[in-house]
């Protein structure tokens, strides 16, 4: 059984080191990409689980976008660190989730989520109607907005280390979650034409 040369070893060595330098441009993008999707859909999974809470509960539960998880934090509309509580949870994120949210004790946290989860490189504009937005969001147990907005809610997920969004001209994927005033959750591309009369799209905004 004849086994490989020293010449055809180098020259495999060579192609795959070739063929994988070719692919890391690929795949770099595609993880940049996959932080804008890790972001957005972390945001996405917090405000529903505040809504949830607010209608299992039938009581006001806030979603709360924070500069820190410690106990200097405050109301931040460019951070991805979030906090669901029953409380504001300002000054107070340091605190342990509540086992037993019934007790008087704030902030009666029930879940947060550090910025770094899975999306270092993603940053986040929270707008309310257009216009700048400090990021909370509170439910009411029949799983509205309180008090009522003046328009969406919307968070824009961009990763400027991988590149511009795609409505900009770049090739990066952006997206976004809306939240509307009756406490519609949804995630959305802002590059697609949701209202376009002659070619709409379900994932567009």
């Amino acid at each position: 059984m004849r086994g490989f040369t020293i010449l055809e070893l180098m020259v495999s060595i060579a192609l795959a080191s070739a063929l994988m330098l070719l692919g890391i441009p690929g795949f770099s993008a595609w993880l940049q990409g996959a932080q804008i999707r890790t972001a957005a859909e972390g945001l996405q999974n917090g405000l529903q689980l505040a809504r949830s809470q607010a209608v299992q509960r039938n009581t006001t539960v806030n979603f709360q976008l924070m500069s820190t998880l410690t106990n200097t934090c405050a109301l931040s509309g460019t951070s991805l660190n979030w906090v669901v509580s029953l409380d504001s949870a300002v000054g107070l994120c340091a605190s342990s989730p509540s086992a037993d949210l019934a007790t008087p004790t704030a902030p009666r946290i029930v879940q947060v989520r550090p910025v770094g989860d899975g999306s270092k490189n993603a940053v986040m504009t929270a707008k309310l109607n257009g216009a700048a937005f400090n990021g909370l969001v509170a439910f009411n147990g029949l799983g509205r907005v309180t008090p009522t907005p003046a328009g969406n809610i919307t968070y824009d997920v961009s990763n400027p280390t991988g590149g511009t969004c795609l409505a900009a001209g770049g090739k990066m994927r952006c997206l976004r979650v809306e939240v509307s005033a009756s406490g519609q959750i949804r995630m959305c591309d802002p590059n697609l034409a949701a209202n376009s009369a002659s070619s709409p799209d379900p994932q567009g905004c």
